[in-house]
């Protein structure tokens, strides 16, 4: 098809043509990973062609557009497709998972709500997930963008509600404190040391105020140390403050730390406190594996809950979830529509069941539920438990590999996470062991060999792998720390002192 045409309607021939030649693009892509570096940065002429190239004022032939994104998008990925990436929680997507995508954009639906399949799709993927988090049937939720949407969400919810048991109705005097309560009480959030940074965002955009993040501590296995979590809450009620919530995580991102959900929910449940349990990278081995039924049932008491299929299920970016306890909160916290309009079941009519809109923040949401969907059809629980098991045995093989290492040290493991860092015997300790770690965390990112993450763990810098990519086998868990080890041995060369200074122009 030649540039310049302004002609919207394409003949089934062209839409057949051009599709031939975006699942070729995919299947290049796809396939070819394995024999490419795990990542490299895009050249700096790459980058300025983006940065100094004017807008299209004439439109180009199909082909030339597919040929540029070939040559200037496609080479340069974010890595997490390849088996030897151990970077963040960012799984490669399923193959399903993309042809999805394309099927839900063909369609275009805005899921806000009506009685189109879209709709029915969302609610059914809702309903699976609610039942596999033993939630009761007042359950409720939707698919967001991710476990920061989730937790944003859910934590609006929380707020609201301690708000109006609190006399001060949030949603029209915002959390400026009225005749509903004194000056001084404050609303407060707990989260332990280990959680996620959306919760402090989370709070920060609700008004409550990142000064109002109770943070508790961690016991040795990283968790959130609940008799300090009592503590805490206790103190804010005898001090006249309105407890809004406790953010416990199921898999932390750091260390892979899964609260004691049944000790946390207790103690919620005695002062009366929404507990929302952070789900979104460990959910999926929590709801899958029998190894976790203990925790699976402890997170049934939670008032919500945030997972991100886009994490260890392996859709593809973007697909969060939000569950409620009970849907009824949820309504009352966003819903804008007045009753006499609201279309509480109207399965032959246009309206459809409830809006997904009147229980959260979008109004225009896309179908992200199909990929989420197809994907659990595909493959079934059976299925997503061979994969993570998978992961979990990809991640023992790497902390076996640093336990058997004289020159590593293994920080921490939880579920798929494995935090180390080079220890030599008889090298540098405090900060210049922590420099060292950081240069042989460079060396290992930008040498394309394998990928994994910086953190600190403990008070101390550490190298962090996290698996989640079912591509990975164990001769990849072996090379990555493979690449450890040389990077460390590489350090020690004489011209260690020379790299080390441009590293450090670098950042």
């Amino acid at each position: 098809m030649n540039g310049g045409e302004s002609r919207f309607e394409w003949t089934a021939e062209e839409l057949r043509t051009v599709g031939h030649q975006v699942v070729d693009l995919v299947v290049e892509h796809l396939t070819g990973l394995r024999d490419e570096p795990v990542f490299r940065p895009v050249p700096r002429t790459v980058v300025r062609g983006f940065e100094t190239e004017a807008v299209p004022q004439d439109g180009a032939p199909v082909d030339a557009v597919l040929g540029e994104f070939a040559a200037r998008v496609e080479p340069w990925p974010f890595g997490n497709g390849h088996p030897r990436f151990y970077g963040w929680v960012n799984p490669p997507p399923h193959p399903l998972g993309v042809f999805a995508e394309l099927l839900a954009a063909a369609m275009n639906p805005s899921v806000a709500g009506g009685n189109h399949a879209a709709v029915h799709v969302e609610r059914q993927v809702v309903r699976w997930f609610a039942e596999l988090a033993g939630l009761p049937g007042t359950a409720h939720g939707l698919l967001v963008s991710g476990g920061s949407a989730a937790t944003l969400t859910g934590l609006a919810v929380a707020r609201h509600r301690a708000a109006l048991r609190a006399g001060r109705p949030v949603r029209e005097d915002g959390v400026q404190a009225g005749a509903g309560g004194p000056a001084a009480a404050r609303f407060v959030v707990y989260q332990g040391a280990e959680g996620h940074g959306s919760a402090r965002k989370a709070a920060e955009l609700l008004g409550i105020g990142s000064g109002n993040v109770r943070v508790v501590g961690s016991d040795d296995g990283h968790r959130i140390r609940v008799p300090a979590l009592r503590d805490a809450i206790a103190a804010d009620v005898r001090a006249g403050h309105v407890p809004v919530a406790v953010l416990a995580s199921a898999g932390t991102v750091n260390t892979g730390a899964v609260d004691d959900l049944a000790a946390i929910a207790d103690v919620c449940a005695g002062f009366g406190v929404w507990l929302h349990v952070d789900a979104a990278y460990g959910g999926p081995a929590v709801l899958l594996l029998p190894r976790f039924a203990a925790v699976r049932a402890a997170l049934g008491r939670a008032d919500s809950v945030a997972l991100d299929p886009h994490k260890w299920l392996y859709a593809p970016v973007d697909a969060g979830l939000v569950l409620f306890r009970d849907g009824a909160p949820a309504r009352d916290a966003f819903s804008l529509v007045p009753p006499y309009l609201r279309t509480d079941d109207d399965p032959a009519g246009v309206g459809g069941p409830v809006w997904f809109s009147e229980y959260g923040f979008e109004q225009t949401r896309p179908f992200r539920a199909l990929k989420v969907w197809m994907l659990l059809k595909h493959l079934g629980v059976r299925g997503y438990r061979e994969l993570i098991e998978h992961d979990l045995a990809v991640a023992d093989r790497i902390a076996a590999a640093v336990a058997a290492a004289p020159e590593l040290q293994l920080l921490a493991r939880g579920l798929s996470v494995v935090c180390f860092r080079c220890r030599p015997p008889g090298g540098p300790g405090g900060e210049e062991l922590d420099e060292l770690n950081r240069r042989v965390l460079r060396a290992v990112q930008l040498g394309g060999g394998a990928f994994l993450a910086g953190t600190t763990v403990d008070g101390v810098f550490a190298l962090r792998a996290c698996v989640v990519n079912p591509r990975a086998t164990a001769g990849d868990a072996d090379a990555l720390v493979a690449q450890v080890r040389a990077g460390l041995a590489a350090d020690g060369a004489p011209d260690r002192a020379g790299r080390a200074d441009q590293a450090g122009e670098a950042r």
